[in-house]
């Protein structure tokens, strides 16, 4: 990689700012060497500089203790990695904060909380967290490997959800969010990006980037936004500080709706138009039946997604029992019809 292409990586990882980059430019083209540079205008250290070359800015972590097996994925403020832990031989996943967000000291703080607060909890459903820790400069948590792929890709290649298997996705992340909510935390960020589809086929809850427990939600700023914009409740697009539970099962909602469409029930380039939706438009029934879904799915996904808090469900226990009962009468009734195409197949007694 020549000294321009290094320098647009650094640029691009967040090691330099856009104008420090500027400065360095001309100096390249008239042939000054990158690494001297750094070191002599931008006071860098010449082992550093030589770190980032090895490690393509930062793209392979170097840790001390660990080897580097692949990536699992990235995100807007850290890179995730398969890894072999030297000392056990374990293969575990680490989470990397990028410079860029290492030198936002709110941003790093809320990558430290999240990796404290997944340390503490412990449920089939959520990713294990086994705690933070610093390497020079880089902040990193140690996470249980997950094999799979996000529900978000599967989506993004144009593949949708039938809805039996809609159900079971949206049924087994209800219990990762009911058990959050048993220990006073509201997840806040729940979308298809955040559930994982493990190879054994279940569900796991990997990311509790925004996840707020009701101290911290009171501290928290009225008229603060927190999730992705497609995905929140009317009352977080409002700016509501205090999200509840029923936050969440908005937000679980519009993923059910995402899954067995598609697409979001509410889509615009514009952040603000998106939430201006989020809070004034209805959701559109007809779509829902015109593509031949069940009334239980249209009730599950209208109730979930009401505009009024007061309207949807109240608790995680009420959402599971409906989804469960819904998957067992279907279970049931498929059942029912073997049991009948068989005895309709048995071959008849000839009478004589």
């Amino acid at each position: 990689m020549d000294d321009v292409q290094f320098l647009a990586l650094l640029v691009h990882r967040g090691h330099l700012a856009r104008n420090e980059a500027e400065v360095l430019l001309p100096l390249l083209k008239v042939g000054g060497e990158l690494d001297e540079l750094l070191q002599s205008k931008l006071g860098w250290d010449l082992e550093a500089v030589e770190k980032l070359r090895r490690t393509r800015g930062g793209e392979v972590p170097e840790i001390p203790g660990y080897e580097v097996l692949g990536s699992l994925g990235t995100g807007g403020t850290a890179d995730v990695f398969r890894v072999r832990e030297k000392k056990t031989g374990e293969t575990i996943a680490l989470k990397v904060l990028k410079p860029a967000a290492t030198r936002n000291a709110a941003t790093r703080a809320a990558f430290v909380a999240e990796a404290r607060l997944l340390e503490k909890l412990d449920h089939k459903r959520l990713v294990k967290g086994y705690g933070v820790a610093r390497s020079g400069t880089t902040y990193f948590t140690r996470l249980e490997c997950i094999e799979g792929r996000t529900l978000l890709e599967t989506l993004d290649e144009g593949h949708a959800f039938a809805e039996t298997v809609a159900l079971r996705i949206i049924l087994e992340a209800a219990e990762a969010l009911a058990y959050l909510a048993s220990q006073g935390v509201v997840h806040r960020d729940v979308k298809p990006g955040n559930l994982m589809l493990t190879d054994s086929g279940h569900v796991k809850l990997i990311d509790l980037g925004f996840a707020a427990s009701p101290e911290a939600q009171v501290q928290a700023k009225e008229g603060t936004t927190s999730g992705t914009v497609g995905y929140i409740s009317p009352e977080q697009a409002q700016g509501a500080a205090a999200a509840d539970l029923r936050s969440d099962i908005y937000s679980l909602g519009v993923t059910l709706f995402h899954l067995v469409v598609g697409r979001l029930p509410f889509s615009s380039t514009n952040d603000s138009e998106m939430l201006r939706m989020q809070v004034m438009q209805s959701l559109s029934s007809a779509e829902l039946k015109s593509r031949g879904f069940s009334p239980h799915l249209h009730y599950f996904i209208e109730k979930m997604m009401a505009k009024d808090a007061e309207h949807r469900y109240q608790s995680w226990p009420e959402l599971i029992d409906d989804i469960k009962g819904q998957i067992e009468g279907r279970e049931k009734l498929d059942f029912d019809r073997d049991t009948d195409t068989k005895k309709s197949a048995a071959p008849r007694r000839r009478k004589f």
